[in-house]
């Protein structure tokens, strides 16, 4: 089992035992749905999504196993992930933690490999291992080989 972490569960809201879960994972979509199964902490505890909506910034979720605020305080903090199987990705789909550790190629010429993605207010930065920020868009990305392991830019003149 391959678990991907996907937020932070950051507090409580309400007596009735809703949490308030910060995220800036790419496949929302897959996550947040009702009767999906999460685990929470380092010990990885089993929880199941009785109901969901987004609410601000947050990601708000009510467990079935948990049904009262005191029942869930004891996640604040913690981290939340999902099994990557569950998930039910395409041969040709990936996560964007997945691209930590590529290559990047621009015009047949390495640039590094990929440090981390940086979320800079909604717009997010590829930061090379050697410490440049190229912008993580269509416009300049032109393949992603999960086989090769690579990043193929394109588009780069003026910005590196």
């Amino acid at each position: 089992m391959e678990y991907v972490k996907i937020g932070k569960l950051v507090n409580t809201h309400g007596i009735k035992g809703e949490v308030r879960i910060l995220s800036n994972f790419d496949k929302k979509n897959l996550v947040f749905v009702v009767g999906r199964k999460l685990y929470i902490g380092d010990n990885k505890e089993l929880v199941t999504i009785e109901s969901y909506r987004p609410h601000k910034v947050y990601d708000m979720c009510v467990f079935s196993e948990y049904n009262y605020i005191n029942d869930v305080l004891k996640f604040k903090g913690k981290n939340v992930y999902v099994n990557r199987e569950d998930l039910s990705l395409n041969e040709d789909d990936y996560l964007e933690s997945d691209l930590i550790g590529m290559n990047l190629i621009y015009n047949n010429l390495s640039l590094g490999s990929i440090k981390d993605i940086i979320n800079n207010n909604g717009y997010k930065l590829l930061l090379t291992s050697e410490d440049k920020y190229i912008p993580y868009n269509k416009e300049f990305i032109s393949e992603v080989s999960l086989s090769n392991r690579e990043v193929i830019l394109k588009n780069l003149e003026g910005i590196i």
